[in-house]
């Protein structure tokens, strides 16, 4: 009777032991070398999570293209050879969004940009309108968030009867950047710079979700629900705020969707709106537009946590890189704002922001290139190989035997690791101190970088292809516009030591205090009133 129980269980376990060892043996890519595989269940991922200069490190003992583990012994490709990632996105069909991760995006976004592929995505993108006249009309709402946050960190050193005051401007800078994305975006008044003591709960909801010193957790947890549903039953650490932030989002998303189309009477009620919901519902609505290139509710209320999440994280993250790069190079901050001061008004047109070279121009000496360059808000993406596939390489790779490959057979399957980070660190790309933040290298752009896969400023940040940001000119014009209102009113130093700021290992590069983890993200600095 024993035996009849034994003998399946053992025969089963052979069978998975035996095909472990053929996909092995078979793999393409087995002689690719990499880091050693530290555990079986989370493979390389507590290095990555807890190192953030573990990638760097791999990188330059095993090249560009290297293997790693992820959880649960999944294989990922990291592929920073600039060559293999232009075929990787002129191929948007082949190499899309791993469905684990997507699948986690889908639970807390819904099916927007930032989730649907191939046509469903391009009907989204062509709906959204973030062209340049656009962002035109939308630069006095940026300029008129930032004087406010000017007026907010003024009026605190006055309450303080201090010549310098400690702020922590991530955090305040997160909160204006919200008030924009809902005023620019939607047309809805947050009022997260109101200096009230109940917090906004949208805001809340974000900090507990991606800021405190628990958020790694909750999206490990995230992912992993992604490949194992029955986990949806577990009250796994973070469900609760996992969906609270999608209830509040969606909450906020029904809700502005509802009064717009309510207070509309067709498409022609949205013209005198510049808001890009307002442009995105006229789009909708237009009578040329055919009904199967047309949006259904659900993916026009998608669109709204899908920019809270990308239009108002990633650009207060690199307005909090710019002023901690200028906190530690006064000249640079002193050159800057010398330029900021040849306007004479506070506020500003969009063509005026771009007129300043400094501040930013092609080929001339850019700080904005330079902050989007070394401290991209958003680390890396990650792609799936929809099907077997050739990967060109602009440099051989030698694999473990020796043998030296112009190209990498990719199987179906397989999930390929982006590193835009390294790419805009490159030192082969952008020398030696290709890792020091130094805007005088937009005087002379090195020829290697335009070999960058790119839709801006010959770097990785915006990334490119069919997934590209479409929102980008919206977020450039918004840091210009911060930038130009807070150099010119304060001085920057750093409030911690040298070297005590570091940056989180999650997929948003947001600074932390590296001797206060227990505070989550922040950014402290020293603000001094600058008096012309």
């Amino acid at each position: 009777m024993l035996s009849r129980t034994l003998f399946p269980i053992f025969g089963a376990i052979l069978y998975y032991v035996l095909y472990y060892i053929y996909r092995a043996s078979t793999y393409p890519l087995r002689n690719v070398r990499g880091p050693r595989n530290p555990s079986f269940i989370f493979g390389n991922f507590k290095q990555l999570r807890d190192d953030t200069q573990s990638t760097k490190r791999w990188r330059e003992e095993f090249g560009p293209v290297f293997r790693f583990k992820h959880l649960y012994g999944i294989r990922h490709l990291h592929v920073s050879d600039v060559k293999a990632l232009g075929h990787i996105l002129a191929n948007g069909s082949v190499y899309q969004r791993p469905p684990s991760t997507n699948k986690s995006r889908k639970n807390l976004l819904g099916s927007g940009l930032l989730t649907v592929e191939e046509d469903d995505h391009r009907r989204q993108a062509k709906a959204n309108s973030c062209n340049t006249p656009q962002i035109g009309r939308l630069t006095e709402i940026f300029v008129q968030k930032s004087i406010q946050l000017r007026d907010i960190w003024a009026s605190q050193l006055v309450q303080e009867n201090s010549l310098a005051t400690r702020v922590d401007v991530f955090s305040w800078l997160r909160r204006m950047t919200l008030d924009v994305i809902g005023q620019a975006g939607f047309g809805y008044n947050f009022d997260a710079l109101e200096t009230t003591e109940k917090p906004n709960e949208l805001n809340h909801a974000f900090t507990e979700l991606l800021h405190t010193p628990d958020a790694k957790y909750y999206q490990l947890f995230q992912f992993t629900e992604a490949i194992f549903p029955l986990l949806k039953l577990v009250p796994y650490p973070g469900k609760k705020v996992i969906e609270h932030a999608r209830a509040e989002m969606f909450s906020v998303a029904g809700r502005i969707v509802s009064d717009s189309i309510r207070a509309s009477d067709g498409e022609k009620s949205f013209d005198s709106k510049k808001d890009l919901l307002s442009v995105l519902l006229r789009a909708n609505l237009a009578k040329n537009v055919p009904e199967s290139q047309r949006l259904r509710d659900d993916e026009v209320v998608s669109q709204i946590p899908a920019f809270l999440v990308a239009g108002h994280e990633t650009s207060s993250s690199a307005v909090a890189w710019a002023l901690h790069a200028l906190s530690l190079d006064a000249a640079v901050q002193t050159k800057l704002r010398e330029e900021l001061f040849t306007i004479s008004t506070e506020n500003p047109t969009m063509d005026e922001l771009n007129s300043l070279p400094y501040l930013e121009r092609q080929h001339i000496n850019s700080v904005v290139r330079e902050v989007l360059r070394a401290y991209s808000p958003v680390p890396f993406l990650d792609r799936m190989a929809m099907q077997d596939d050739v990967l060109p390489l602009s440099k051989p790779y030698i694999d473990k035997a020796g043998k030296s490959h112009d190209s990498l057979v990719i199987p179906k399957g397989q999930i390929i690791h982006m590193p835009i980070f390294a790419v805009n660190t490159d030192k082969e790309i952008w020398g030696d101190d290709a890792e020091e933040f130094r805007p005088a290298r937009w005087e002379n752009v090195p020829v290697a970088s335009n070999a960058i896969p790119s839709v801006w400023g010959n770097q990785f940040t915006f990334f490119a292809g069919q997934n590209n940001c479409i929102g980008f000119r919206f977020s450039l014009v918004e840091i210009k516009a911060l930038l130009f209102t807070l150099v010119r009113a304060f001085e920057f130093e750093p409030a911690v030591h040298k070297g005590g700021i570091g940056s989180t290992s999650s997929g948003l590069q947001a600074p932390v205090v590296l001797a206060e983890p227990e505070r989550g993200t922040s950014l402290p600095l020293l603000l001094k009133p600058y008096n012309k």
